[in-house]
C-alpha cells in the first residue's frame, strides 16, 4: 500500500504552513491538528505544554508501540517593546538570521496583524555600517499607525503566508514559510489516518522544538514507546559550488535523492537497528533514499531517545532548501517518497527488530 499525495494532501500542507505558531504559542496548527485526527484516533489528549498526543491501536498479539514525531513549532519573532507610531522592537525566537530579515512582511498576532521588518535604507547608511553585520536589536517592525492597540509585548510573528507550487513534472517543488516542519506534521496526520494495523501507532505533536526540543522530552516520557521515529525537515546544502570548477562537497543532503536517513547528528546516534531497517526497506521496495551527512542541526529524536530508560530513536527528513527563512523550498517527489518510506518500514515492523543485537 502507498499513501498518495495528491490535491487535498497538498491543501492540507497550504493551511499548516499559512498558519501562525511559533514556539510557545502552536495553538492554530494544534487547532488544525486536532481537527484531521480525531476521526481516526482510539484516543487523543493535549497535554499541559500544548502536545497532541494520538494513539491508534493495531490489531494482533505482540505489536511494538511506535512512536511518531514531528513538531508543529516553527521560527519566529516575540514583540518586546512598543516604540509607538506603529513600530514595535522584537527578538527572535529559534534559529534566524538577522541578514535574511530586512524588508520580510510578517504577520503579528492573533488577527494576523500585517507588518514588515525594517531597517535604515541603503541610501542613508555609512560605509562603515553596510560593512558591519546587521543586527536584530537595529531592526524594527513597521505595522503602521493603525496597527496601534492590536499588537502587544508578548505578541509572536512569523513570515507572512506565501504557500506556492513551483515547477513541473519531477522538478514539481513546493515553496512556503514553515516547511520546517508542516512537512512533518502533514506526514504524520498522513500516517495516523492510514495506520498499518501490525503496530500501536502513538503519534506526537510536539510543541517547541525550536527552542529546545521541549515539547519531544514530554511526550516521550507520557508515551514510553519501544521505538520512536521523527519526521522532520532537514537543510539541503546542495546549492553549486561557486568555483564552477569544483564540486560541492560540503553537502549534508539533496533534493531529489529521497528521503534523508540520519545516522548521526548533533543530538543523536540513531539506533542502528532502526537505520537498517530503513534501508533494507528503501532497497527492497526501490525507494530513492540518502543518509543524512553528518554536521550540526538535530531533531526531537535528541530528546526522546534519552526518555525514561532509553528508546530505540532514527530520523527521517524531507530535504529543504533555505530552512528558517521567509521561504524554503521542497521538492514534492521527495515528500512523496518519504511518506512511502516511512509506511513501508512501520508495516514491516516486529518485535524481533528489538530482539536484534545493537
Amino acid at each position: 500500500m502507498q499513501i498518495p499525495i495528491r490535491t487535498a494532501q497538498i491543501r492540507l500542507l497550504e493551511r499548516l504552513c499559512n498558519a501562525c505558531a511559533v514556539s510557545g504559542d502552536e495553538g492554530e496548527v494544534r487547532k488544525i491538528v486536532l481537527a484531521e485526527i480525531r476521526p481516526h484516533a482510539d484516543s487523543v489528549r493535549v497535554d499541559a505544554l500544548g502536545n497532541v498526543l494520538a494513539t491508534r491501536q493495531g490489531e494482533g498479539a505482540e505489536r511494538l508501540r511506535v512512536m511518531l514525531a514531528a513538531h508543529m513549532d516553527e521560527v519566529g519573532f516575540m514583540i518586546t517593546r512598543d516604540e509607538k507610531d506603529g513600530f514595535f522592537r522584537f527578538d527572535t525566537v529559534g534559529g534566524l538570521d538577522a541578514r535574511q530579515l530586512v524588508g520580510k512582511t510578517v504577520v503579528v498576532g492573533k488577527e494576523h496583524v500585517p507588518g514588515v521588518i525594517g531597517s535604515k535604507p541603503v541610501h542613508l547608511t555609512t560605509a562603515n555600517e553596510r560593512d558591519n553585520t546587521i543586527s536584530v536589536d537595529s531592526l524594527r517592525i513597521d505595522v503602521g499607525p493603525g496597527g496601534n492597540g492590536k499588537v502587544k509585548p508578548g505578541d509572536r510573528a512569523v513570515f507572512a503566508p506565501n504557500f506556492v507550487q513551483i515547477g513541473r513534472g519531477k522538478g514539481r517543488s513546493l515553496r512556503a514559510k514553515a516547511l520546517d516542519n508542516r512537512i512533518g506534521v502533514a506526514s504524520l496526520i498522513e500516517l495516523l489516518k492510514n495506520a498499518p494495523p501490525n503496530i500501536d501507532l502513538l503519534a506526537a505533536f510536539t510543541v517547541q522544538e525550536e527552542v529546545g526540543l521541549r515539547g519531544a522530552k514530554v511526550a516521550a516520557y507520557a508515551f514510553d514507546p519501544d521505538i520512536a521515529i521523527v519526521l522532520d525537515c532537514t537543510p539541503a546544502h546542495d546549492l553549486p559550488h561557486w568555483d564552477e570548477d569544483q564540486e560541492n562537497t560540503r553537502y549534508n543532503t539533496r533534493l531529489d535523492a529521497g528521503p534523508a536517513i540520519y545516522t548521526v547528528d548533533r543530538s543523536t546516534l540513531s539506533d542502528p537497528r532502526l537505520v537498517q531497517h530503513l534501508t533494507d526497506t528503501a532497497e527492497s521496495l526501490g525507494i530513492p533514499y540518502q543518509i543524512r551527512q553528518p554536521g550540526g542541526g538535530g531533531t526531537d529524536a535528541g530528546a526522546i531517545h534519552k526518555a525514561r530508560a532509553g528508546i530505540p530513536s532514527v530520523s527521517v527528513s524531507v530535504p529543504g532548501r533555505y530552512l528558517h527563512t521567509a521561504a524554503s523550498l521542497v521538492r514534492l517527489a521527495d515528500w512523496q517518497n518519504s511518506l512511502q518510506l516511512v509506511y513501508a518500514a512501520l508495516s514491516r515492523m516486529t518485535k524481533e527488530l528489538l530482539r536484534k543485537a545493537r
